[in-house]
């Protein structure tokens, strides 16, 4: 199985629906022009692509690859509820591994409606009508969003099994609204306290509406390569390794242990986690950095259980010590994270891919977590699938150099300057 790079990343701003100039196809054009200019290629080196997008007809991925190219390649549209993103690029890996390819193009994109998901197709079969009724036997339903409903009764079955408070859902989002404040891809970029937070609309169990993602249009987009393209272009300074990348969907526990959590897909995370983890050689005490998918504060809070961050039950102490954000153990979505940066489904996984990219690389300026070796990204689509994704930097060696001259110019040009 060869090894596996990201070379180029670029995004677009994620904006509320209807107010962002353009449509799917300029957002994704402008995010897919971004990555290939960090990776230094062009539409012509591009082998396949993968496009990711929930909401939008047959063949959206041509019409938004189309805008910088058309060149004859494989195209595949991907729809995998919210973890689209993460399973185009998962898809574009295992074009890489497999050495079927040495340059792929993955791109996600969202053109969404304003206010809550919904089915669209009330004339068949929903996806997660065996979810519905199980979690209609659990818990009370309301007329809420079912997301949050999903999301909330994760959160209120871990309050009774270990004593969670919903302040310790509502520092979460204090956190990842504090985080997307430094971030200028994020939808929200205010910072609110946490009376503001507790005391927001609710919306269902202990959560508010500061603590739910809204819906976005945005697009990301990344450029995968193999060893031989990395090191036949000259790309080992930028390039970051995937190291593992798992996914997952639900398990027969989802159903027959009857608990709200596993609902929610804390079983196929804790089985994807665990697979990578595995795949990469390095544990959850090795990652510095996370983007993991915080649709809902509640949904953070059980993940960080889920992945290792913290010890079943303890999700409250981790939280309390400061343990997921700057100064702790962990710096868990830097970005601002769902709940501020934006959710245009079938971006997130990429804008994450991004974001990871840029810690290991030094370059999220204001965001930058320090001494950043490896990183881990969590991206749960409800139905269900999860990918979770180990990176680090790929060739260390040619890194450190391109720090050190970097470094070296700074200095020569301060020097100058005082000159």
């Amino acid at each position: 199985m060869g090894r596996v790079y990201v070379i180029g990343v670029g995004m677009t701003k994620f904006d509320k629906p209807g107010k962002k100039p353009g449509d799917y196809h300029d957002w994704a054009k402008e995010a897919i022009l971004k990555a290939f200019e960090d990776a230094k290629v062009s539409m012509g080196k591009i082998e396949q692509a993968t496009a990711g997008y929930v909401y939008g007809d047959s063949t959206c991925g041509q019409r938004a690859i189309y805008e910088v190219g058309m060149t004859g390649i494989p195209i595949y549209n991907v729809n995998n509820n919210c973890s689209t993103g993460s399973t185009a690029l998962y898809l574009a890996k295992q074009f890489i591994e497999g050495g079927l390819n040495d340059c792929v193009l993955a791109v996600g994109f969202e053109k969404m409606e304003r206010g809550s998901l919904t089915n669209k197709f009330t004339d068949r079969t929903g996806p997660m009508d065996k979810h519905a009724i199980l979690m209609s036997e659990l818990a009370e339903s309301t007329g809420a969003p079912f997301p949050s409903q999903v999301f909330g009764n994760a959160g209120i079955e871990h309050m009774r099994k270990y004593g969670t408070k919903p302040e310790h859902f509502a520092k979460i989002a204090y956190k990842n609204h504090k985080h997307s404040v430094n971030n200028p891809y994020s939808q929200f970029r205010d910072e609110y306290t946490m009376d503001q937070i507790l005391n927001s609309p609710k919306i269902y169990g202990p959560l508010t509406k500061l603590q739910c993602c809204p819906t976005s249009d945005g697009a990301g987009a990344a450029v995968l390569a193999s060893e031989r393209f990395v090191r036949s272009h000259g790309l080992e300074a930028q390039a970051v390794e995937i190291v593992a990348m798992e996914m997952a969907t639900d398990l027969q526990t989802t159903f027959t242990e009857r608990s709200l959590m596993k609902i929610a897909g804390c079983d196929m995370t804790k089985t994807a986690a665990q697979r990578a983890y595995a795949k990469a050689g390095v544990g959850p005490d090795d990652v510095q950095v996370v983007e993991l998918h915080d649709c809902f504060s509640t949904n953070e809070l059980v993940t960080y259980e889920a992945l290792g961050l913290c010890p079943p039950g303890k999700a409250g102490e981790y939280i309390d010590r400061g343990d997921n954000t700057y100064g702790g153990k962990h710096v868990v979505n830097p970005s601002g994270g769902l709940i501020s940066k934006g959710h245009p489904l079938g971006a997130t996984g990429l804008a994450q891919c991004a974001e990871l990219c840029w810690q290991l690389r030094g370059l999220a300026e204001a965001r930058q977590v320090p001494n950043v070796k490896y990183a881990l990204q969590h991206n749960l689509g409800l139905g269900g699938a999860v990918v979770v994704t180990i990176y680090r930097i790929g060739f260390l060696e040619h890194y450190n150099r391109s720090v050190s001259l970097m470094r070296t110019k700074s200095e020569i040009e301060k020097l100058g300057s005082k000159l």
